[in-house]
């Protein structure tokens, strides 16, 4: 029976700038905690600006908790030679939710595709070794519903089982909206679905 993964790998913020240097050709490689493809476009902007006089600005990219959405682009070096190296590093680490961009300064000799491809390889690498990789749970989230007096009850089930309250209204209607990883999130959603006047649905907003 296939266990159903319910944790990523990422990183929380930019990585230190590092540097690779290759018969005269020099490249920076840098690291981004990212979840949009809006995000991704202003670090390279922003990366553009910084390094105004470079040749090149490759970079990979993954997003989604399931590693669902990734691009590799070549900006101009040879076909597969920059970008795929630099998403091949993303794999191999494991992450998602990670923009990794290498700024290359041309020195002046041709490195040919081999040594193009082992550059960007390596600058990607030591760019994700200069980031702080976590570990996170994917989470569903559920809102529960309920009066006043049942808050005792929920609050008992909340605290025995270790929940996330991530908001929270208390009234005589209160509402709590839980983070339950994604493996515990079918029991529990049963628990509180078998619990007197007590009602739960999942969190469309997410």
């Amino acid at each position: 029976m296939s266990i159903e993964k319910d944790t990523y790998n990422t990183i929380t913020k930019p990585s230190e700038e590092t540097l690779f240097k290759d018969r005269g050709s020099k490249f920076f490689g840098y690291a981004f905690p990212v979840t949009s493809e809006e995000q991704i476009k202003e670090h390279i902007e922003q990366l553009k600006k910084q390094h105004y006089n470079a040749r090149h600005w490759c970079y990979a990219w993954q997003l989604g908790k399931f590693y669902e959405n990734y691009r590799a682009n070549d900006d101009g070096e040879p076909s597969n030679s920059a970008g795929m190296p630099i998403y091949g590093q993303l794999q191999s680490f494991d992450v998602t939710n990670v923009l990794v961009v290498v700024v290359r300064y041309f020195g002046g000799t041709k490195l040919g595709v081999g040594g193009l491809i082992q550059a960007y390889k390596t600058s990607a690498k030591l760019a994700l070794e200069a980031s702080k990789i976590i570990e996170k749970t994917i989470d569903e989230d559920f809102i529960l519903q309920f009066e006043y007096p049942e808050m005792n009850t929920v609050m008992r089930i909340v605290k025995d089982e270790n929940l996330n309250i991530t908001n929270q209204k208390m009234e005589l209607d209160c509402e709590f909206i839980i983070s339950v990883r994604k493996k515990e999130a079918e029991r529990i959603f049963q628990l509180f679905e078998n619990t007197y006047k007590v009602s739960i649905k999942r969190n469309e907003d997410e």
